[in-house]
């Protein structure tokens, strides 16, 4: 009895971690974004989320039927948002922005975050979304 349990413990074990690490590299694969699209989401912040290992924002669209949508929005991390101005209360619940994304290539409601237009005019971009579009790496 006390074998069969180990060994069920160990499978176990096993099969979580590889969920964890498969969802790890499928998680940070760039190829779930069409990074040759662009989308201009216009609508009202639902919620900012400000946690590693990606920020994110949370917004509420009017559709072209009229409808009510709301669409997810992968970040950088919070440290390298700091660097290029960000503040963990640049965005909040209720503003109305206007963020472009990389849309999902799968057709769901969410994208890569490229821009913000913030309530009071600002605009805030992503340096490291930037690089990659524009010379093909990161940091160059």
């Amino acid at each position: 009895m006390k074998k069969g349990f180990a060994g069920g413990v160990a499978a176990v074990i096993v099969v979580e971690l590889l969920l964890v690490a498969g969802s790890a590299f499928a998680h940070h694969s760039p190829v779930m974004f069409d990074r040759t699209k662009r989308v201009t989401l216009t609508g009202t912040v639902k919620e900012f989320s400000w946690t590693n290992p990606h920020a994110s924002i949370q917004l509420t669209v009017t559709n072209a039927k009229g409808g009510m949508e709301t669409w997810g929005v992968e970040m950088n991390s919070p440290n390298n948002l700091v660097k290029q101005g960000w503040k963990s209360n640049t965005v909040k619940f209720g503003d109305k922005v206007s963020v472009v994304v990389n849309p999902l290539r799968a057709g769901e409601h969410g994208g890569l975050f490229v821009s913000i237009k913030l309530a009071d005019g600002r605009v805030l971009g992503d340096k490291w979304t930037e690089d990659i579009e524009s010379k093909g790496v990161v940091g160059k």
